[in-house]
């Protein structure tokens, strides 16, 4: 399995310069959706008062996989998704970029 490189935060510097500065806009809106979605799942899980382990009881996710998507080190595919937020009462809803982040 090969690593993904560390990339270190230069100091003074805040996430969100750095990320803009890193990424393309493609790859920002990409890193923000992957973010909002397990953040939601997360936070779905703790509260219900759910272990991963009590999440994989009933998602059929093995707990090392529910751990790697919920920090962020795994590409888990959609179907993985799909059983998570399924066991945790949620599903996922396509709609257009514009009702999803409205202009300011």
């Amino acid at each position: 399995m090969r690593k993904k490189p560390l990339v270190l935060l230069p100091a003074g510097e805040s996430w969100e310069s750095f990320k803009e500065r890193l990424l393309t806009p493609e790859e920002r809106r990409e890193l923000d959706l992957r973010v909002e979605i397990i953040t939601e799942m997360l936070r779905a899980r703790e509260d219900m008062g759910l272990s991963q382990r009590e999440l994989e009881t009933s998602s059929g996710v093995a707990q090392p996989v529910i751990s790697r998507v919920e920090r962020g080190t795994t590409d888990p595919r959609i179907s993985t998704i799909l059983k998570l937020l399924a066991s945790l009462g949620k599903t996922l809803k396509v709609v257009p970029l514009e009702e999803r982040n409205p202009p300011n």
